[in-house]
């Protein structure tokens, strides 16, 4: 979240709260991975308040590089891995396991690059208004590559999944990304991620529907199946 510390870390706070209520509506272990989604998008807001204070209280100022590498990590390495893998645990159609174990290699790679990137070239972020912008000096014959895989492993996924209601997530995640490039150009990789973490929202409206689904089949079965036992014995 790329306005302020207080930001920052009132959004890691709420976002962490919706993680946990979501994390609760988690009813198959298949759903875990998906449902710690909100989680990790409240660890990465806590993470970006302390690069914000990185630059200007001194208890601080020593893990300014610690604090925007671990930054990082989470947009652009951990990201590309995380939501083809999430959905991939969910998904029960075989073609579609098909694609998506395609889109988590791609995905893989994306974390790999990007991981190459911060262990052996600079990033520099600046506060440019009430924003961070973090510049790089990756291998810019590169970058729009690496870019585009990363918008098609961490998007399409979720258009690709038959499990309900992804696919509004993708659409969601989908006009964040293009607002972020219209409007807030050179703070993407900070603007996006706040964008993509109020859909956290979104992800406990999926598992919170999904287990009420789970909770009324279970009944009507707990219903019909004392009397198939009881035709069965006539």
């Amino acid at each position: 979240m790329c306005f302020s510390p207080e930001a920052s870390f009132a959004g890691g706070v709420i976002i962490s709260a919706i993680g946990l209520a979501t994390v609760k509506k988690v009813h198959k272990p298949s759903q875990i991975v998906f449902a710690s989604i909100p989680l990790f998008f409240g660890a990465q807001q806590f993470i970006e308040g302390f690069v914000w204070l990185s630059f200007s209280q001194p208890e601080f100022m020593h893990y300014h590089r610690l604090f925007t590498t671990l930054f990082l990590l989470f947009a652009d390495v951990f990201w590309p891995m995380m939501i083809p893998l999430a959905v991939l645990h969910m998904e029960k159609n075989d073609k579609r396991k098909k694609i998506l174990r395609i889109l988590l290699v791609l995905g893989l790679s994306v974390s790999l690059y990007y991981g190459y990137c911060l262990l052996f070239f600079n990033v520099t972020p600046q506060i440019m208004g009430y924003h961070i912008q973090y510049t790089s000096d990756y291998p810019k014959i590169l970058s729009l590559i690496a870019f585009v895989l990363y918008l098609i492993t961490s998007i399409t996924p979720l258009f690709v999944s038959t499990i309900q209601r992804t696919k509004i997530l993708g659409i969601f995640m989908s006009l964040s990304c293009l607002v972020t490039l219209i409007f807030f150009t050179q703070f993407l990789t900070s603007v996006w991620c706040f964008f993509a973490a109020l859909i956290s929202a979104v992800i406990y409206w999926i598992l919170r529907d999904a287990k009420r689904v789970y909770i009324l089949d279970k009944a009507a079965l707990e219903k019909v199946l004392p009397v198939t036992l009881q035709i069965n014995e006539q």
